[in-house]
């Protein structure tokens, strides 16, 4: 069955929203590779996604984590932990093992990716989410005018 991004993965940030929703769309290809039986040697194409997928998440993971400084984050440094930990996972995937049982492999990917999406998404990305609520809430604050500035800055670069 293929990834979904529902509401509820929603942070409410709109740039964060829409690198996580690249995020599902990395994942549905992995999904669709596990199950493409025209193609017998996967190989080139899983070194493809995984290689997408390091580049794109360092991306979004070094965006995040400028935005989370910017508005004072104080969960920031887990963050950054959580962030090191997926990117290191990635780096860990022995490439030359692929190519022995490359289902196995496929299948490996997808139920990291699958945990890190509901997990990590709903769970850590959504405090932060939280956390710019209750700034925008409190927008008399220093740090609630920062990070009205920080979304509007961050909504007018996106378009």
């Amino acid at each position: 069955m293929k990834y979904e991004f529902t509401e509820d993965f929603l942070t409410g940030i709109e740039f964060i929203d829409k690198q996580h929703a690249r995020l599902f769309e990395l994942a549905n290809q992995t999904y669709d590779l596990l199950n493409d039986q025209l193609v017998t040697d996967k190989y080139d194409r899983i070194v493809d996604v995984l290689s997408e997928l390091r580049d794109y998440t360092k991306t979004h993971f070094a965006d995040e984590e400028a935005f989370m400084k910017a508005i004072g984050f104080q969960y920031i440094w887990s963050e950054k932990h959580a962030h090191l930990t997926f990117i290191a996972k990635l780096d860990a995937i022995d490439l030359d093992k692929i190519d022995e049982n490359q289902q196995a492999h496929i299948l490996e990917i997808l139920d990291f990716l699958a945990k890190w999406l509901t997990f990590h998404i709903k769970g850590a990305d959504a405090r932060i989410g939280d956390w710019v609520k209750g700034l925008q809430g409190d927008a008399k604050t220093t740090a609630g005018k920062h990070a009205a500035e920080m979304m509007e800055k961050i909504e007018q670069a996106a378009e």
